[in-house]
């Protein structure tokens, strides 16, 4: 084998290197955004079990109350946008 072959080699065998990096990383990116994906799904699940009184536990209290008060909060300010014109003030 040549010293250009052995160049070429070297440079096939470091990309074929790189992509195979590069590709485990997209996979433990996407794996970590499952995983957030489900954790969320899961929380919201439980907020409505807990919401509904089917859930309870000292320790979901706090965070019970903070999603309640937050969509109220998120309720409070799609009221307010609809009686908004656009561009104006709140209407009186």
């Amino acid at each position: 084998m040549g010293f250009m072959d052995k160049v070429k080699a070297g440079v096939k065998s470091g990309a074929e290197q790189a992509a195979t990096k590069a590709q485990e990383e997209l996979e433990r990116l996407q794996t970590k955004r499952d995983l957030g994906q489900a954790y969320a799904d899961l929380g919201e699940k439980a907020f409505e079990l807990a919401d509904r009184g089917d859930l309870s536990h000292a320790e979901l209290a706090g965070s019970v109350d903070k999603v309640r008060a937050l969509k109220a909060q998120l309720a409070a300010i799609g009221t307010a946008e609809a009686t908004t014109p656009a561009g104006g003030p709140p209407a009186s």
